[in-house]
């Protein structure tokens, strides 16, 4: 498996969909206000619904999803045990293909918690 770099995945996703934004502003602007409106605390916090979200991009195999909602996660306040528990239930929903996808999730969020550390002991 290559490993990949969840961070610039993460940020050429944002790039990439801000310029989709620019080709196709209705469409993209429906779907920020979409993912707003589900993520928003209510009677579930926005942590739980990350992590809503990241078990489900697990299970549909969606590698730009999994960096999102991991990074989303973490910034929401979920613990990497919150995450990794989120995994377990993935896999056990999607069976095989959400271990491999789980494996591909704990490594962005160990990149991700490297990243924060060591934004934390330089900043």
């Amino acid at each position: 498996m290559m490993m990949r770099d969840y961070s610039k995945n993460y940020n050429e996703l944002k790039r990439s969909m801000n310029k989709l934004g620019t080709r196709i502003p209705n469409t993209l602007s429906g779907f920020t206000k979409l993912h707003k409106a589900s993520t928003t605390s209510g009677v579930l916090s926005k942590k739980t619904k990350e992590l809503i979200a990241l078990g489900i991009a697990i299970t549909v195999r969606c590698d730009g999803c999994i960096a999102y909602h991991v990074h989303d996660s973490l910034k929401a306040g979920s613990s990497s045990e919150e995450i990794l528990e989120t995994i377990g239930v993935a896999v056990m929903m999607g069976g095989g293909p959400s271990v491999v996808y789980g494996c591909e999730a704990m490594e962005a969020l160990d990149q991700f918690a490297i990243l924060e550390k060591n934004e934390t002991t330089l900043g």
